[in-house]
């Protein structure tokens, strides 16, 4: 994962993962956002969410034909839609300059698949934002991730839809995934966006807590 790319993960119940997002969405600093989604009826199903919300969005995935795919793509380059989203299999080959924010509204299950993901973003030596969302199914997803990447991912504390059960255990990342992992560490995030993170899950220590959760407890993202 590159050094410009700032990790993040929301531990959130799967009923909430939609209101978390237009949470986040708040901040209008947000201009640009490409959001991933594990099916293609769950990027219609965002889209629509987020278009009811009043959200410029459009979903590109296999049952769109090229030219509605196209057409969502050049829209959002062009910055008449705010966000897309996608399914991994839709996105690639997608090339966006200026692209800071990388969502996994659903974790992937092949770790790989996030490290592209989120490859998104962070590009040509320019900051950029992964945040993923995590309901109780995906944790083990999660494990898989850290583990090839070989770091635990900060978890934002503060948020306004934390998950009824709490955070789990700190991955032990002497377990090697399956694929062999990346020569390098990435570093650790630097600041604490949409709300407060912690850096790594309950019990896991050596990262910097946030300075302050205020405005997340008032419901408002914060920006980092």
């Amino acid at each position: 994962t590159a050094e410009t790319v700032e990790q993040t993960v929301y531990f959130v119940e799967k009923a909430d993962k939609r209101r978390l997002l237009a949470w986040i969405l708040r901040d209008e600093r947000i201009d640009r956002m490409l959001v991933f989604t594990r099916t293609k009826h769950g990027a219609n199903r965002v889209a629509e969410h987020l278009a009811k919300a009043g959200v410029a969005s459009a979903a590109i995935h296999g049952n769109k034909s090229q030219n509605a795919r196209e057409r969502a793509l050049e829209a959002f380059k062009d910055g008449e839609l705010r966000v897309l989203v996608a399914t991994d299999i839709a996105a690639r080959g997608l090339d966006i300059d200026r692209l800071s924010y990388v969502i996994n509204y659903d974790l992937p299950n092949v770790p790989e698949s996030y490290v592209h993901r989120i490859g998104r973003t962070g590009r040509a030596g320019a900051a950029g934002q992964a945040l993923s969302f995590c309901e109780s199914e995906e944790r083990p997803y999660l494990k898989g991730i850290e583990r090839l990447i070989r770091r635990n991912v900060p978890v934002v504390v503060e948020h306004p839809y934390p998950s009824t059960l709490g955070l789990p255990p700190a991955t032990d990342l002497s377990q090697r995934s399956a694929t062999k992992p990346p020569a390098e560490d990435a570093p650790r995030a630097r600041s604490m966006p949409f709300g407060s993170h912690r850096g790594g899950h309950a019990g896991h220590t050596g990262h910097a807590a946030s300075a302050s959760p205020s405005r997340a407890r008032r419901g408002q993202p914060r920006f980092g």
